[in-house]
């Protein structure tokens, strides 16, 4: 059972109108599994992009971003793109952080098994409440890596004040604003709808199956009585937003009981799960300048699908 507070946030987001479930709930173990299977998959584009644009820029990027004193990457799960990156970068240190402690631990381990000069440290956590670093990581040179377009998981505001955040983490303010750090962060373009949709609905289901594990979770975390099978997952595009939204709709009439609360819903009426911005490139480096940073470097693959984006702390 997860504590108190966070089983009562939970519990206030199942009794909203529009009842949702934060995305950090899809990321147990089984759903960290899930997702690396989704980055494999023929329709989902954005992971294969993303090591194209940095497989295909590898040399410039390099020489803009330099050698870190420590790549720290929020969301790390597989450490699958912190091996190219921290091998592309010579990078002396790398701290992963991720909800799913676990699946990191393991992660960490063959990394250090990859890159045995790394120094490679592991912390389960939430950048959204904040990070903790452990003792000994350098205070300057500092890189903040958030590949995968995973900003694109906050609304607009929200993703503001995490780039804020990662500004904060970059200078290391904590340990005085020490100097030379910056941001490499991937970002989804806008694209045809069609490409999208299939991206969040594979053929498969395994996208569905990665929607209705976040059910699962929440029943260990607050005692809930979801049936994960009889929820429907959907995948929408909201134009006016410029969103992917995922739901989870309800197959029939669902009665759903956990300690202290429960609801009912009504046969179709939805769950909300995530939301998938993708922003135009000149309105996200707005967004960077407005979080703090500066000299942004951005570069593309050949459609204009997918953007990294340095810039300086």
């Amino acid at each position: 059972m997860a504590p108190v507070a966070e089983r009562a946030q939970i519990s206030a987001q199942l009794l909203r109108p529009q009842a949702a479930i934060s995305p950090r709930y899809f990321y147990d173990q089984r759903g960290s599994e899930l997702f690396e299977a989704i980055t494999r998959l023929p329709e989902y584009y954005p992971t294969r992009t993303e090591r194209a644009v940095l497989l295909r820029h590898a040399r410039a990027i390099a020489d803009t971003v330099g050698t870190p004193g420590v790549v720290i990457e929020p969301g790390a799960g597989s450490c699958a793109k912190a091996l190219v990156l921290c091998r592309l970068l010579r990078a002396r240190q790398y701290v992963g952080v991720d909800v799913s402690a676990g699946y990191l631990q393991d992660a960490v381990a063959r990394l250090r098994t990859a890159l045995p000069a790394l120094d490679a440290r592991a912390v389960g956590g939430d950048i959204t409440a904040g990070i903790q670093l452990p003792p000994g990581i350098a205070e300057r040179q500092r890189l903040v890596f958030y590949p995968g377009s995973s900003i694109g998981n906050f609304d607009p505001p929200a993703a503001l004040a995490l780039l804020r955040h990662m500004h904060a983490l970059a200078r290391g303010d904590a340990a005085g604003g020490a100097a030379g750090g910056g941001l490499l962060i991937g970002i989804d373009l806008p694209k045809d709808r069609a490409v999208l949709r299939a991206a969040y609905d594979d053929a498969a289901g395994v996208t569905a199956a990665f929607n209705r594990n976040a059910l699962a979770h929440v029943n260990r975390l607050i005692g809930s009585d979801f049936a994960p099978q009889q929820w429907r997952h959907v995948a929408l595009f909201n134009e006016a937003d410029s969103r992917i939204e995922m739901h989870l709709a309800a197959c029939g009439p669902q009665s759903v009981r956990w300690p202290g609360g429960g609801r009912d819903f009504a046969g179709g009426e939805r769950i909300h799960t995530e939301n998938s911005y993708k922003y135009p490139l000149p309105v996200f480096l707005d967004m960077l300048q407005r979080a703090g940073f500066h000299q942004p470097q951005a570069w593309t693959d050949e459609r204009g699908w997918y953007a990294l984006i340095h810039a300086r702390a």
